[in-house]
């Protein structure tokens, strides 16, 4: 559990930073981005802070959450991959969003490995 608690630390510390990214990118319209990074990069750090505390509880959030992000990152990737076809400049955004779908997809990955 430990190796796990640490991966969600680092893996919540990289959703952060992407959403500083995002809103650096783009102050004006990309505010949703540091929201959401700071949220559920906030929950994931502390997903991995209580795993490595003990709480088993922690992994079943992690799940949950995770799952989530890996839901709404195919989605905002797809969006935004299809806007950028379309003409608009989105190559920054969509390539951030799918970056941070395939860190959702490593952390799945992580819990399933490491039978959580």
């Amino acid at each position: 559990m430990n190796s796990t608690g640490r991966w969600f630390v680092g893996f919540g510390a990289f959703l952060i930073l992407c959403g500083v990214a995002g809103y650096l990118s783009n102050p004006e319209g990309a505010k949703t981005a540091l929201m959401s990074g700071g949220t559920f990069g906030g929950l994931s750090a502390l997903w991995g802070v209580l795993m490595l505390k003990g709480f088993a509880w922690a992994k079943v959030a992690a799940w949950i959450s995770t799952l989530v992000l890996v839901a709404a990152f195919a989605w905002r990737s797809v969006a935004g991959w299809m806007a950028y076809a379309a003409g608009e400049p989105k190559l920054f955004a969509a390539s951030l969003i799918t970056l941070m779908l395939v860190a959702s997809l490593a952390s799945i990955a992580v819990l399933a490995r490491r039978n959580v």
